[in-house]
This record gives C-alpha cells, structure tokens and sequence, in this order.
C-alpha cells in the first residue's frame, strides 16, 4: 500500500466492516463516494458527524433516537398497555414500518445464548419485569424471530412473567402472504399448519 492511497484504503477497509458490505462491495462504494464527493461524501460525513454526536439509547425502552426517551416512549397514546418484546432495534424499526402496533416496544438487545455466554443480565430482561410492573402492561406480544436462540428467550420470558398475571402472545408464524407453498422450507410449513385457523 502506498502512501498515497493508505486513507483510501482505511476508508475501504472501514466500510467492509458493515454488514452486508464485503471488501468488493466496500470499494465499489467508497470510490462511488470519492466521484461524488461534493454531492454525497461531503454531507453523508457531516451526518455521520452529526449521529454520532447526537445518537443516544432510549433509557426506556432501548430504541435509539436523540433524546434520553425516544418518541414512542415519550407519546402517552402508545400507553395502551401493549408491549412488543423484540431482539434489536432493526427489528423495532420494522414493526413501526408495519404501522399495525400502537403501543410501546422494549429492545432486548439479543438473544439468550449458552454458546455466547449471553444470559438474562447481558439483555435488558430485568428492566422488561420492571416496567411490565411499573407501566400497568396488560399484555407482552413476544415479537422474536424464529431460530432456536430467539425460542429458548420466548420461553424463558414467558417463564419470568408468569407471576405478573400479563397476557402473554406471540407473532403468528407461517406461510407469508403472496408465498407459494412449493417455495417454503419444511419449518414455515409446519409452523403454518400447527397456527391453522377457521376459515
């Protein structure tokens, strides 16, 4: 590497980091980036700047935003006594893309994993009994996806509340709307027939 191009290839090398980006992928977009630097690199910098300045956890709920609660937290309408349990902030994010739930969510920030040493302490399960006693929550939709990691914490949750007399549901699983049959793995099938209903 020369020097020359050693920020060059830093950059690349940051960028393949990303998930979903390996190192082809990473150079292809940061000399996308350089062609355009006044147009895109310029301004994706600066608000990259401005994220990390400003990007904070939900002290709440674990969503990120710019303020200490974010504004699912902060809006008294979604206190409807709902709370969707989900795994990661992605997962959030695409349940309010959905615009189908109308109360709270709470970030595990994982899963239980005995292989990754992961256990309740490392996720935020202590503060899920919390505010499930705290929040008057009538009902905990378990919003987790479906790999044995993501069961194992359904069931242990499950296990945990069982004393604070909440509701407890889960996302239905199955044959996804427009799939066709032959296209599905023998899992989503057998899901699908086990949570067959009246037609």
């Amino acid at each position: 590497m020369s020097d020359s191009t050693r920020e060059i290839e830093a950059l690349i090398d940051m960028m393949a980091r990303l998930p979903g980006l390996g190192p082809r992928s990473a150079r292809r977009a940061v000399l996308h980036l350089i062609k355009k630097r006044g147009a895109l690199m310029r301004p994706l910098a600066q608000a990259m700047a401005d994220v990390a300045a400003s990007a904070r956890e939900c002290l709440n709920c674990g969503n990120i935003g710019t303020s200490d609660l974010c504004e699912i937290c902060s809006n008294p309408k979604r206190a409807n006594g709902q709370l969707c349990v989900v795994e990661d902030v992605a997962d959030l994010w695409a349940m309010e893309r959905g615009q189908a739930f109308a109360g709270r969510y709470h970030v595990l920030g994982g899963t239980l994993s005995a292989l990754d040493a992961i256990g309740p302490d490392e996720l935020r399960i202590p503060k899920l009994r919390d505010r499930v006693a705290e929040e008057q929550i009538t009902e905990v939709i378990l919003a987790l996806n479906a790999t044995v990691d993501g069961q194992t914490t359904a069931h242990y949750i499950a296990g945990e509340l069982e004393a604070a007399g909440v509701t407890m549901t889960s996302l239905a699983q199955g044959v996804p709307i427009g799939g066709e049959l032959d296209y599905l793995d023998d899992g989503t099938i057998s899901a699908a027939l086990k949570a067959r209903k009246s037609f």
